[in-house]
């Protein structure tokens, strides 16, 4: 076994394991430096990161190198800590909610729960409706099962599963999967063809996911393959996800990881997998990189391109 096969392996791993919360940390080292940001220093649109919701992401955890991104490209942004309603999102252009769950225990049952109310569903759709722009990320479970009643309210379809795709697997994991140009990556759509002059994206990783389908005229960036199939497990059977019996299995062929589309006056970005977004550290001393500092891929630009489409700099 190669030595980055072995640490693909050990990623994989930490990204399931019940003690995640303490193994996965933001990598300080992250370069969040944009040499040619959207708007100016400050006076681009107000991001607010969900904090309101036993998130497993927020501003000051491991979302923190996603945040100084955005805040590199001009964003204001905050950390929203009060259940969603009209009056929470009155000033608010681009809303982040990144794992979301029902309790913070994610090897607990009541972490599957719904995460939102009805009344605050009910207000975010008329928010993005009047357009308000939207990224929902929601991981495999417990996150997606916590995330769903928001994801179908917007017409989205949450396997709440754990995602594999062996054609595409990176490592030898058939969970952390490549996507490019003719490989899922939709080169078309502009939040993968970015500003003239800027990176290119070319290579998106994702990092143990559910699988998602869209409304109708959503854009599927990130697409999976013929061969890809949902393990219908749970977060504690999560070890022997290469090797899930026929049973437990189910197509997910034509599905995605990446979707984008409007909503009313508004847009929707919904990511089934969060650690795409994320520069994160694993392992003893923090020996692995996964995320946007993952080397070999393009998810930093892929992150920058994604709260453009959202800020309509794009």
């Amino acid at each position: 076994m190669s030595a980055r096969t072995f640490a693909m392996l050990a990623l994989a791993a930490a990204l399931t394991a019940p003690a995640a919360r303490a193994q996965q940390v933001p990598d300080s080292t992250f370069d969040a430096r944009i040499e040619r940001p959207a708007w100016p220093a400050g006076r681009g649109p107000r991001l607010v990161i969900d904090e309101a919701h036993h998130n497993f992401h927020t501003l000051e955890g491991r979302y923190r190198p996603f945040a100084d991104l955005a805040r590199s490209d001009g964003f204001r942004v905050s950390a929203g800590t009060a259940p969603f309603s009209p009056a929470s999102l009155r000033d608010v252009d681009v809303l982040v909610v990144a794992n979301a769950l029902g309790a913070d225990d994610m090897g607990d049952s009541t972490a599957m729960r719904p995460a939102f109310t009805t009344a605050e569903v009910a207000a975010v759709k008329a928010w993005v409706v009047s357009g308000g722009a939207l990224l929902l990320v929601a991981d495999h479970a417990p996150m997606g099962p916590a995330a769903a009643g928001l994801g179908r309210a917007l017409g989205v379809d949450m396997r709440c599963a754990y995602t594999c795709d062996p054609r595409r697997s990176r490592g030898g994991r058939h969970t952390v999967i490549d996507y490019a140009p003719g490989a899922g990556l939709d080169t078309a759509a502009a939040i993968v063809r970015g500003r003239r002059g800027d990176p290119p994206v070319r290579k998106v990783v994702t990092f143990t996911g559910q699988s998602l389908a869209g409304p109708a005229g959503s854009q599927r960036l990130l697409e999976l393959g013929p061969d890809a199939y949902d393990a219908m497990v749970t977060f504690s059977e999560w070890q022997q996800l290469d090797s899930i019996p026929p049973a437990k299995r189910r197509s997910a062929a034509g599905r995605a990881q990446g979707l984008a589309f409007p909503l009313g006056r508004g847009r929707v970005v919904v990511l089934g997998e969060a650690a795409m977004l994320s520069a994160q550290l694993v392992g003893p001393g923090g020996r692995w990189k996964f995320g946007m500092n993952t080397p070999g891929t393009d998810d930093r630009q892929f992150a920058i391109n994604v709260l453009r489409w959202l800020g309509r700099a794009l």
